[in-house]
């Protein structure tokens, strides 16, 4: 499957503003939606998730909405019909090939990383996977990993030690993507550097652009 990681909006909040700021960015090019609602019942989750998707379907076709760590949740979502099409997991999760088993052979599963080690330990599982996340980039506020930021000097090993593409994550901010993109990364995802924009398009239509530049 190809995908275009190359702004990638990973989701906070809870409330209608948060399903605005999706349907923005999926406007403005986005290629990927990842839907993250830590604080909420499953009930609640699959209501925010079928509601990204539908305006994400509305605003841009060809964006991909997966779920954050809920590969129930997502499945649940799918079998709805709603415009959802996979899950992002980490190690505290269900494991990747389950994850790849309940959600079928078409459906989008990335994994989290953030070392050279954690990049190496996926390769027995990559042809269950599509893309994996490493980070941080920086420290942020948003996720404790507890691993040492890798900074841009960080990621040229991990790309080239992944069969996989790899997107960073990580309080990446706008100024930042034009380095990352030549590390070889595939994408840049984003949480407060989008949802708190007071122009969510603007802010994906640089990071393309960027990425567009290399």
């Amino acid at each position: 499957m190809t995908l275009d990681l190359r702004c990638y909006l990973v989701t906070s909040g809870t409330d209608h503003r948060t399903v605005e700021t999706a349907a923005s960015a999926a406007a403005a090019g986005a290629g990927m939606v990842q839907v993250r609602a830590k604080d909420v019942s499953t009930r609640d989750s699959l209501g925010l998730v079928l509601q990204v998707g539908e305006a994400v379907r509305r605003a841009n076709s060809a964006t991909r909405v997966v779920v954050d760590d809920r590969a129930d949740v997502a499945w649940a979502a799918m079998r709805a019909h709603g415009n959802v099409h996979g899950v992002h997991v980490g190690s505290a999760d269900l494991p990747v090939r389950d994850a790849r088993a309940i959600l079928g052979p078409d459906a989008i599963v990335g994994y989290t990383t953030g070392t050279l080690d954690l990049v190496r330990s996926v390769e027995p599982f990559a042809d269950a996977l599509d893309y994996v996340g490493a980070g941080p980039f920086r420290p942020t506020p948003t996720k404790d990993s507890g691993r040492v930021p890798l900074g841009v000097q960080g990621y040229p090993e991990l790309v080239a030690a992944s069969s996989l593409p790899v997107v960073a994550i990580g309080d990446v901010q706008v100024a930042d993507v034009p380095a990352l993109a030549a590390t070889g990364v595939a994408g840049v995802a984003m949480v407060r550097a989008i949802m708190a924009s007071d122009d969510p398009a603007a802010v994906v239509r640089q990071v393309i652009q960027a990425f567009d530049r290399v």
